[in-house]
């Protein structure tokens, strides 16, 4: 027809939408990026709302909406756990109007008004004065909120011209009008962009309400974006709804292509030519315009009305976007005499200006659509937007085209659109209600990991502690909570360590045998093989001869593996668990732990017992010639890297540190030799109860439910077997405590050792971090929202930091008790770690390395992972062992 030909450029195909939308895109990414924020068209403003309603919040507030040319007063209901169909809100409001001179006078008279209708409302409601009222605050205007309650106003938009407020506090000015009427008693706690009200109203219905729509007189939207990409706020943690301000897309050119010369009229006499281009093209202030212009001008070329123009039709503003669905009606009023032919033209040409808003609409919200998906990395997106606004709500073709376009766009998703039915008031009171809700929970939730923050001088305390039982152990006064087990070793190795040893290593659920040869020459040259063997938990728990039975055979397939049955090598044998040693080549079982529990094995030997079941299968012969604490062996393998290394530390599933002590200093010792490795088995202390004022009733609750009850506190505050069961703890009170997991307390949650310590690696893994934990807490059947995974994390990072600390001060009584054995004013020295908490944890190894130099600052104590572990340091003991042998026969042949 003819209006089609004439009105060409304002059809868009599906091609050109998807241009438009990803144009938006790239707008959004340049305005969330502080680099180019500053030159955006589309000004994405953090609104520092966090959270959408999750049906917690309550509580009575007062609100204020201003963005048209009448006012509101309201006082807003809000009941817990209640939708809006409900009656979870309810809602009082009377509606002031606006003098038109008060829209462009001073900005001061404006709110001096707003002020005395809110004294009017207060007294009119019987609403007592006295009391403190939560109000909150919509206004309708591009402003720039540094917090939640500020907003320094950008600019005016629709026919609001005030002067003495543009880039001013528009809160502050609110107040200050509040103190001037007197006799109110008002807390503003937020400033409310209406689209951001708008999301909120829906979203207390609809949890998967994250977008808010505003298409009436002017056109805005908002969404809930990751933190992490909003570069204008500080905090990579959850999320944060952005009001896009999307009405200035084009403002740089970027629409140019798509711009009509009807459009250019509209925006030539506007009140800000060049400005809010987009919302030019699609709102309903300048619809009825568009349309008007388009009629004109064909009216002029004679396609209508046989080429007669009236002079109202020639007047801007006659006719409305209000006006478009009547049309004989309106044409008559113009002073026209339309035929039937005009009348379906003009009725046609309304369709199509209506139509193309629908479509730019469609593609600007599928950009926002399609960016969230991206954030979350999702598939399939499922999500509702919560739409105000006249034209949506009176343009009958409307939303059907606008829903049906992006659906067409976004083929993959599941997108519902809601009708904010009850405007944006309600949407800033709930505002205010979550920002209540979130305040009260974090001020619970700092409340209940307080006590998880170690003060300086606690932990210069927790220092003092370990060294005065690391010195009551040595002098072996009972009982001393730190054992202080000497192991016989004296020396660390030279590097001139050679030949073949075997290692046998039993530490865990895995028995390990390795094969290793030190060559001449570079520390490079030493060979390693080794196998894997598993420890049943039947034999775990068995009887003694079976266990070393088990372990035999192990060695047995080990050498035939190797070709090595005849060799009768010398061996060290690396056993993690508290022995009482007399020799090098003697070991005492003092206490079975992780988990072992085999019969007539504590008291005894368990040198003897080895070499008792290989004299039992009599097929080789081994020499073994050390039995060796992990710790120390971890040292040992360190030392032959780094000759400063003279500390062992195990941080994994349990904790320990080995040092070299003077021998002066220890009760049992060998006058020959000048130090010793001690191996502390440091996880003691405490249970005399010296840490019992740092220990949590989660601590407790974890001592109670253990194998062990009232052992090995300080292993239990530090090591990997325990620390995911204390985030538990914490997590179970929280949830009991409705501040997680919206109170729900599932069956996952109540059963211990579900929560891994390796969760607390991933969890506090930085970055990816909050969708990580969601799927984790998926796994573990927890249904988590953005803010649960917050809490979950600092949970997380409470705990391993407290551990990091105390290990760290424990260090710190190791080093400085070496440095004053020496008698030296600085000491240099290196500390061997093993252990998966070190290794794979993020952020442990750091927390304790500061730690220990701020508690030891006359120390320089570098920290050097092992490669190989306990199994190369056992072989390197027996070397040095052997080395020792032989020097000694030496000695005795002259």
């Amino acid at each position: 027809s003819a209006v089609d030909r004439f009105l060409y450029a304002m059809r868009l195909h599906d091609d050109q939408l998807e241009d438009i939308s990803a144009r938006f895109q790239a707008e959004m990414k340049k305005g969330l990026s502080a680099e180019s924020n500053a030159a955006a068209a589309v000004k994405m403003l953090p609104t520092h709302v966090r959270s959408t309603p999750d049906g917690s919040e309550r509580g009575q507030f007062l609100a204020l909406d201003l963005g048209g040319s009448k006012f509101k007063v309201l006082q807003v209901k809000v009941r817990e756990g209640m939708g809006i169909r409900k009656g979870g809100v309810e809602m009082e409001e009377k509606i002031y109007p606006i003098p038109k001179e008060l829209l462009i006078g001073r900005g001061t008279e404006l709110f001096d008004h707003v002020s005395e209708s809110l004294k009017d409302f207060l007294q009119e409601k019987n609403i007592n004065l006295e009391k403190t009222h939560p109000l909150a605050f919509t206004f309708s205007f591009p402003c720039e909120q540094p917090t939640l309650n500020q907003g320094l106003l950008l600019s005016w938009s629709k026919n609001f011209r005030l002067r003495g407020l543009q880039g001013k506090d528009v809160v502050q000015s609110l107040k200050g009008a509040i103190e001037r009427t007197g006799g109110m008693n008002v807390d503003v706690l937020s400033m409310v962009n209406d689209t951001v009200a708008t999301m909120m109203t829906c979203g207390f219905d609809d949890q998967r309400c994250e977008v808010g729509l505003i298409i009436g007189t002017g056109t805005n939207a908002c969404y809930m974006e990751a933190l992490r990409h909003v570069d204008l706020v500080e905090g990579d943690e959850g999320q944060m709804c952005v009001n896009t301000e999307w009405g200035g897309f084009g403002d740089d050119g970027a629409l140019n292509e798509y711009i009509t010369e009807f459009d250019r009229d509209v925006d030539a006499a506007s009140n800000n030519p060049g400005k809010q281009i987009f919302e030019k093209m699609v709102s309903g202030m300048y619809l009825g315009e568009l349309v008007r212009l388009v009629v004109l001008k064909m009216a002029k070329v004679g396609l209508l009305f046989d080429g007669f123009v009236s002079d109202a039709l020639r007047t801007k503003g006659k006719i409305t976007t209000a006006n478009v669905a009547n049309t004989r009606d309106i044409l008559t009023g113009l002073g026209l005499t339309p035929s039937q032919d005009d009348c379906i033209a003009v009725q046609h040409v309304s369709t199509i200006v209506s139509f193309r808003s629908s479509n730019l609409v469609a593609a600007c919200l599928s950009a926002i659509l399609t960016r969230i998906k991206k954030n979350r990395s999702l598939r399939t997106l499922t999500i509702t937007v919560g739409v105000d606004g006249t034209v949506y709500k009176t343009h009958p073709q409307y939303p059907k085209r606008l829903h049906k376009v992006v659906r067409r766009l976004l083929p993959e998703s599941h997108v519902r659109f809601v009708l904010s039915d009850s405007g944006s008031s309600k949407g800033a009171a709930l505002v205010a209600a979550v920002a209540q809700r979130l305040a009260s929970r974090r001020k619970q939730v700092d409340e209940t990991l307080f006590p998880f923050q170690m003060s300086q001088e606690q932990l210069h305390l927790v220092k003092s502690r370990m060294r005065a039982d690391l010195e009551a152990g040595l002098k072996n006064k009972n009982p001393s909570t730190i054992k202080m087990l000497p192991s016989f070793v004296y020396h660390t190795p030279d590097g001139t360590e050679r030949g073949k040893y075997l290692a046998l290593d039993l530490g865990g659920t895995n028995f390990r045998a390795l094969l290793v040869n030190f060559k001449k020459g570079l520390h490079q040259n030493t060979r390693l093989y080794h196998k894997i063997y598993t420890v049943p938990m039947e034999i775990m728990q068995g009887t003694g001869e079976e266990l070393f039975d088990h372990l035999a055979q192990c060695v047995s397939d080990f050498l035939d593996y190797m070709g090595m049955k005849n060799a009768h090598l010398p061996a060290g044998f690396t056993f993690s668990f508290p022995c009482e040693q007399t020799a090098i080549d003697t070991g005492t079982l003092l206490t079975w732990t992780k988990g072992f529990k085999a019969t007539d094995c504590e008291g005894h030997d368990v040198v003897n017992m080895l070499r008792e079941a290989i004299k039992r299968r009599n097929e080789f012969d081994l020499d073994i010639a050390a039995v060796v604490n992990d710790t120390v062996g971890t040292m040992m393998s360190c030392a032959y890297e780094d000759p400063e290394c003279e500390v062992g530390l195990i941080a994994g599933t349990g904790t320990n540190v080995c040092y070299m002590e003077d021998v002066r200093n220890i009760e049992k010792r060998d006058a020959d030799a000048q130090r010793m490795c001690i191996n502390t088995e440091w996880g003691g202390l405490g249970d005399d109860g010296s840490l019992n004022d740092i220990i949590t009733p989660y601590d407790a609750e974890v001592d109670q439910n253990s194998l062990h009850p009232g052992k090995q506190r300080f292993e239990k505050l530090t090591s990997g077997m325990y620390l995911g069961e204390i985030v538990r703890q914490v997590l179970l009170d929280l949830t009991r405590g409705g501040l997680l997991f919206r109170g729900h307390v599932t069956e996952a949650l109540k059963t211990p050792g579900i929560f891994e310590t390796k969760y607390l690696s991933q969890i506090e893994s930085d970055r990816l971090a909050l969708l990580q934990v969601r799927s984790i807490l998926q796994q573990l059947g927890l249904d988590s929202n953005c803010d649960d995974s917050i809490i979950v994390k600092e949970v997380c990072g409470a705990v391993s930091r407290r551990a990091a600390q105390l290990v760290g001060a424990g260090i710190a009584a190791v080093v400085d008790k070496i440095r004053e054995n020496r008698g030296l004013e600085h000491l240099n020295i290196t500390v061997g770690v093993d252990g998966a908490l070190y290794k794979l944890h993020p952020h442990f190894s750091r927390v304790l390395h500061d730690t220990a130099k701020v508690l030891a600052p006359l120390c320089n104590v570098s920290f050097l992972p092992s490669e190989e572990g306990s199994g190369k340091g056992a072989a390197l003991i027996t070397a040095v062992a052997k080395q020792k042998d032989k020097d000694a026969g030496c000695k005795g042949q002259t």
